[in-house]
Parts: structure tokens; C-alpha cells; sequence
């Protein structure tokens, strides 16, 4: 299933953390879900690798639909990186892209518009230290034992 979050208005806000290589950890509020927290194997993209990013979507919106397509997603979530970058493609306008596969295999994206992220200044990391390293502690043990489900196949 790819979810692409009602295009990307079904995403109120959040944050990112990908101080650790490897990992990228962090909390975003859907709507009709509220907060979930993420726990994810990877790394952003270079233009942004390293950093902490935040955002909030001024085109959120909290509608009953939100309800019925996403309210049954895993919370958290466990997975891996596939794309995070605030400019994406080369071929296209910067702008926020976040886009992960989760153990089981889901698939969740959202764009935002460029002016609805930004990277959080090292002056302030401090804020986001505390919420990173208890998502990095409750959802450390989970990750590492859950891995992507792979599909069976007949091939040898």
C-alpha cells in the first residue's frame, strides 16, 4: 500500500532527527491519528544529512476522511528510509519530501511546501534532544528485531 497522506494535507506537523547516522527518529501529528513516533534505518539525503528538521503543514487538514484511510497505520512506526530531502529531484522545485517503508512492508509519503520545513539551528537542538532520545530508547529494542517482511517466492 502506498499512503501519500490525502497529498500530504492529512500531516499536521512534526519533527526529524538524523544526528545518529544511520537512524532517523522523530514524531509526526496525522490527522485522525494524532502523534506517532518513528523509528527508522537510514539517513536523509546529503542537502540535509546530519540535521534535525521540523515542519508544519499550513495546508493541514483534519477531516473525517483521515479517519477511514489512515487510521489504521501502525503507531509507531518501524522501517526504513527511503527518501528524505528537501530537494528531491533535480528536475523539480525544492521542497520537503519524506518518504519511508515500514516493516510491513507499507509504503507513506508527503510533500509540503518549501516554506513548511525548515532545519532546526544547532542553537536549538536542545529542544528536540529530550523527545529524540526517548523515541531512540522505547523504539531501539523494536527496530532491531523487526526487520521488512519479504515476500515468498518460487524462485531458487
Amino acid at each position: 500500500m502506498a499512503q501519500k497522506f490525502g497529498n500530504g494535507r492529512w500531516v499536521q506537523e512534526g519533527f526529524l532527527d538524523n544526528r545518529i547516522p544511520g537512524t532517523v527518529v522523530g514524531r509526526i501529528v496525522f490527522a485522525a491519528v494524532g502523534p506517532v513516533d518513528l523509528y527508522l534505518r537510514g539517513d536523509f539525503k546529503p542537502d540535509i544529512a546530519g540535521q534535525v528538521i521540523q515542519f508544519r503543514n499550513t495546508r493541514f487538514e483534519d477531516d473525517e476522511l483521515a479517519g477511514h484511510v489512515i487510521g489504521d497505520m501502525e503507531n509507531p512506526q518501524i522501517g526504513t528510509v527511503n527518501l528524505i530531502s528537501f530537494d528531491p529531484h533535480p528536475n523539480m522545485v525544492p521542497h520537503p519530501y519524506v518518504e519511508w517503508f515500514s516493516t510491513r512492508s507499507d509504503h507513506y509519503r508527503f510533500e509540503l511546501d518549501p516554506e513548511d520545513a525548515w532545519l532546526v539551528p544547532t542553537s536549538d537542538w536542545e529542544i528536540i534532544d529530550q523527545q529524540s532520545r526517548q523515541i531512540r530508547m522505547a523504539l531501539a529494542a523494536a527496530q532491531a528485531i523487526e526487520r521488512p517482511k519479504r515476500e515468498e517466492s518460487d524462485w531458487t
